[in-house]
């Protein structure tokens, strides 16, 4: 049984929902609300009382109807783009914050998506939550909505008030919006110098500014939109209302560092996450069955060569071929995964061919120049084709046919000869140094995985 909790407060006051989408378009609107749920409630909260609040949420946001319908993505058929956007916007309402910045919650949705998904804004912020966005040039319909305005130019304010109030008060200032102009397309126009009042202006003045006057006139639009909203009322009773605010507040000292809390422990975390990353493999087909049926296809080519592999020099040859082949393609299976790490893809194709180069097949490596020859070290596939190198030739007899004075001659080696040649210590140790070389640089990469991650900058 689920026992009730005191527990109003399950987060910060505040959160952010950002313009780009957070959900997984291979999970259910539902598991993604209960997925962001499970990592963001705190374990005191039991789980009836989580999958109660994600109902509630899903009835909120109106995603009943869809709410066991994928959200979809490229090659997955899923819900509309408005319903995704009030999925991204349920994942982060599931601590029931109070104040909830949006950043252009309109971006990639049609007109009618856009109004709906503001309509479900307002109705937020009607119940009781302060709703804070920023939009691009949104709608009338859209614009009406708006409690409060507040409008910037280069990074400075040149209103902020009531946004039923912004019309008169730009009239004030001399510049009239013309009937049945979108008041939000015409403040723009005002910001940027490309209204009808400012070009009536520009109009009287016969003389054509060149791109540099151009730039000056804007500026000095500009510093005149700031001015005059700085000596406005509505200025001076914000600036009041902010003072009586800070009043008595010590802002004078700031930490220098600030401490992330997570709700949930590490373990929790893991185990939800991994199990949502197995499901994504399971339902995406870019990674499950197109991967799987690149590895049958791989397999059945290198089983292929090797069937029938006769023990001679050709054999050689193919088994090289082979076992470089099946190396070459475990150590480099996981750059499905590069595009995450794009800014780095240039160091990856300066050093893909040098790790191959010395791993053993390409060049003889006891024939490599002593000033060259460490860099076999630094060579994943170096170590395992070694290891499969001493697996496959130990104990093989090749032998060929050759022609010495008119008289075929059989002239055999032995496999250990041929590693010898390659300049492959095969003893047992020779053969576990390599599988400890590769568990050392695991280990090597995992750590500094790790520290990249715990140092990362969370704070900009």
């Amino acid at each position: 049984p689920c026992k009730k909790k005191n527990c109003l407060v399950f987060g910060p006051i505040w959160h952010i929902f950002l313009q780009d989408d957070i959900v997984m378009g291979t999970l259910t609107v539902r598991e993604n609300l209960c997925f962001s749920a499970a990592l963001r409630l705190p374990k005191s909260i039991c789980q009836l009382e989580k999958d109660e609040k994600v109902e509630r949420l899903i009835q909120e946001l109106g995603l009943s109807k869809v709410a066991g319908s994928w959200v979809g993505t490229q090659l997955i058929r899923g819900v509309s783009g408005g319903e995704r956007k009030r999925t991204s916007i349920g994942m982060e309402l599931i601590f029931d914050p109070p104040v909830l910045f949006v950043d252009e919650p309109t971006t990639g949705l049609d007109a009618s998506t856009a109004n709906s998904v503001l309509m479900l804004l307002k109705r937020m912020a009607n119940s009781g939550r302060t709703i804070i966005l920023s939009i691009h040039q949104p709608r009338y319909s859209i614009y009406r909505l708006f409690d409060s305005l507040t409008l910037l130019v280069g990074g400075r304010m040149v209103y902020h008030g009531l946004a039923q109030d912004a019309l008169d008060y730009f009239s004030q200032i001399g510049y009239t919006c013309e009937p049945h102009n979108n008041p939000a397309d015409f403040f723009l126009d005002v910001i940027n110098g490309e209204s009808t009042a400012v070009a009536l202006n520009k109009l009287n003045n016969s003389e054509e500014l060149d791109e540099e006057q151009l730039s000056s006139s804007l500026k000095g639009i500009e510093d005149r939109l700031v001015e005059e909203y700085k000596n406005s009322s509505s200025y001076k009773q914000t600036k009041s209302e902010l003072e009586r605010i800070v009043q008595g507040q010590d802002y004078s000292t700031r930490p220098k560092s600030r401490t992330i809390t997570y709700s949930t422990s590490f373990c929790h975390q893991f185990n939800w996450v991994l199990r949502r990353t197995f499901k994504n493999l399971m339902l995406n087909p870019q990674t499950s069955f197109a991967q799987i049926g690149v590895m049958i296809f791989l397999a059945l080519v290198v089983g292929a060569i090797f069937f029938g592999v006769k023990e001679n020099s050709s054999g050689i040859q193919n088994r090289m071929g082979a076992l470089f082949f099946i190396t070459s393609n475990q150590c480099f299976s996981s750059i499905s995964s590069a595009e995450l790490f794009i800014t780095e893809r240039k160091l990856f194709v300066l050093i893909s061919p040098c790790v191959q180069i010395f791993s053993g097949l390409l060049v003889n490596l006891p024939s490599v120049a002593d000033w060259l020859n460490w860099l076999k070290y630094l060579s994943i596939p170096h170590y395992g084709l070694v290891a499969v190198e001493i697996n496959e030739f130990i104990g093989l007899t090749l032998c060929d046919m050759r022609n010495t004075s008119g008289l075929e001659i059989q002239v055999c080696s032995t496999g250990e000869d041929f590693l010898s040649d390659q300049g492959i210590d095969y003893s047992t140790w020779g053969l576990w140094q390599n599988h400890l070389a590769l568990g050392i640089m695991t280990l090597i990469f995992l750590i500094i995985a790790y520290l990249k991650l715990r140092f990362i900058k969370k704070f900009t």
